[in-house]
Order: structure tokens, then sequence, then C-alpha cells
């Protein structure tokens, strides 16, 4: 255990039901040691990003919905301060600074979990979801699935990756793409666009950025889009899209943007033989995917869906912000400012990310 004082109670935000507003509290209470269970840890939060999930899940967009009351928050870095007794062999130690994500744990022992794909257990808890996340200033992981954060770079840069970063990053090994090849990416000003674009270009691919608006079209630019395409500004995106890459249209379409138009666009402007690889989640009602089986079949056009990524991934994309080739554009906020970070994300009047510092 680490020598610095617990307190008893907290700052958290605290979602009480679905549609509600987040309540900031100061007395939520901090897990106490003697509860924690064998592999998990208690880690003190230092910053933690604010995710367009953690909207949805406030909304109740999703069938399964979270436990409640909820601490919410799925992207967070903070330190170890103890260790749950009884855990054997941790590969985290008090101290250490560490990255929460998404994906909290799973069963380690099923075939899904044996593969590259372990975000698909059908046993996994979620951070921020299933049991409670980062919006608070403690919160209990567990000590096999949490990230070390090496040194060379900053709690707020490294936060935003245990989520946005590896959500894209992976995405983008689903895309059976290489370099030289055009990549599209809708919703490429948001949180996880914009990541997607560095991510692609250190991977040599070329960006077409899709979004709307000047501010978005100057920081997709500025990080390396070759191409920009205003869908508010084009009579027909798939078209655009098509002679942007040379006619054929792109080889792959990274799909970070959360409406289900820019899904049959995808469908519509990627090139014969190419990827649209899913992120971005819709609300339910609206988030069916209309494709033409015939168009499917004749331009065999694949179709992958990519739920975040796994533990290796997430080191291999943190590596990325380390060496300094791909950095997060963020706007640093408090915890109770989370009320109003959430409406301006419903507004779509957040360029990049939101950094929630827990120090401020």
């Amino acid at each position: 255990m680490s020598n610095l004082e617990i307190p008893k109670v907290q700052q958290a935000a605290v979602l009480s039901s679905i549609g509600s507003v987040p309540e900031i509290v100061h007395d939520h209470p901090v897990p106490d040691i003697s509860t924690l269970q064998p592999g998990q840890c208690l880690i003190k939060i230092e910053c933690t990003g604010v995710c367009a999930s953690d909207l949805s899940i406030r909304r109740g967009d999703w069938p399964i919905k979270p436990k409640l009351p909820l601490v919410g928050g799925h992207e967070g870095v903070g330190r170890v301060i103890a260790i749950a007794p009884g855990t054997v062999d941790s590969p985290v130690s008090v101290d250490q600074r560490v990255g929460i994500k998404w994906l909290a744990t799973t069963c380690l022992q099923c075939e899904v979990c044996g593969t590259e794909n372990e975000s698909l257990c059908q046993n996994i808890k979620q951070s921020g979801y299933a049991i409670d996340g980062t919006f608070s200033q403690y919160t209990v992981s567990y000590t096999n699935y949490v990230t070390p954060i090496p040194d060379g770079i900053s709690s707020r840069d490294a936060c935003t990756i245990m989520c946005a970063g590896l959500t894209v990053y992976s995405a983008l090994k689903k895309s059976n793409t290489k370099p030289g090849d055009w990549v599209a990416i809708p919703g490429a000003g948001g949180g996880l666009g914009h990541l997607a674009i560095q991510y692609a270009v250190a991977l040599g691919l070329r960006v077409i950025a899709i979004d709307t608006g000047d501010e978005k079209r100057q920081l997709a630019e500025k990080l390396g889009a070759e191409k920009w395409i205003d869908f508010a500004q084009t009579d027909n995106l798939v078209k655009s899209v098509a002679a942007a890459s040379g006619g054929l249209g792109p080889h792959a379409a990274i799909v970070t943007a959360s409406k289900a138009v820019a899904y049959g666009q995808a469908f519509g402007y990627l090139r014969p033989a190419g990827t649209l690889v899913a992120v971005g989640l819709p609300p339910t009602a609206n988030g069916n995917l209309e494709a033409n089986i015939l168009l499917l079949v004749i331009k065999g056009t694949k179709i992958v869906g990519s739920n975040v990524g796994n533990r290796q991934e997430a080191i291999e994309a943190l590596q990325y912000a380390v060496d300094g080739k791909v950095k997060c554009n963020y706007e640093v906020r408090k915890l109770s400012d989370l009320p109003q970070i959430y409406e301006s994300m419903e507004k779509g009047q957040v360029t990049g990310r939101i950094v929630i510092d827990m120090s401020i």
C-alpha cells in the first residue's frame, strides 16, 4: 500500500438514472482496501477523457443499460495506491502510473480470450458501465488489465489514448490496408477521428477527412489529411469521396461518426474489395446499416466491426504517442463541468477531445 493517506470520501460524478444529469458529489465513498478482491487495485485518478460513449450511456442509447447509480468514465490515468491482498504476480506495482480502459477485465479462460479478440469476451466487465469508472478521484480496476504508462508522456496526453487512440488504432489494423492506400475517416474532426488521421498517417496511409466546419477542416489538414470533404457542402458525398481518391474510392473507411447515414455513404464510396470498419455507435433506434446485397457481392466489400482493442494494442497505440507521432487535441476542464461538457457534445461543438483534470 502507498504511504498516501486515503480519504473516506471523494468527489465524483454520479449518474442516478438514465437520461438524468450526472450529479457532482463530494461525499462519494472511497472503496476501502479491505473490500478489494484478489486481482483488483485502487487507483487515484489524475485525469480522464470524456468519450461519446459516456454520453450514449447517460442517454441509455444501448439495449443493455448500465449499472445504476453509476460513476461513468473509461479513459483515465492515475497511480496505483493499493493492490488487493492475495493478488498473485501482479504486473503493476504500488505508486506506478497506469491507464484505465473501457475493457476493465475478462474471464481470461474462454476461446475468445485466447485470441487477440479478448474485448469480445462474453464475461467482460466495462469501466464506467458495468463497474464504476474514472469520473471520480479514486476508482477500482484490475491489475491484469490496467496499462502501464511509460515515462515521456504526460497523464493528460496518455489518458486520451486509453479509449479514443486504442479504438482507432485497432480499427486501422483491421482495415486490410497497406502503406500508400487511401482511407476515408467520417467524423474526422471528433475525438476518435482526429486521432485516426494521425495513426493512419503514421501507418503510411493517405487520408480523406470527412466532417463539417472550418475549425475541423483546419485541424484535419494540420494533422496530415491529404483531402478534406465537408459533408454539409457537397451535393453528392459518395462521388466527392471517390473523386478524391482517383475515381475508384478509398481502400477502407474507418467510420468514427455516430450517424447511420455515414455507414451507408461509406458502403457506396468504397472501391472494389474495400473494407468498411464500423466504430462509431449510432443510437440503437437508428443503428441499422442498409447495404444492397447485390452491390455487396459485386464489389466484394468487407464489413468489419471493431470494438475497442486488446491489451497489446493499447501498449502499441500508447507508444506512438510517446514517440510523438500521435497527440490528442484536447481542452482541459474540471469534473464539475461534466454536465456542460455533455451539452456541448450533444450539439456537436467539441473539436477533438475533452480531458478532465482531477487536480483543478
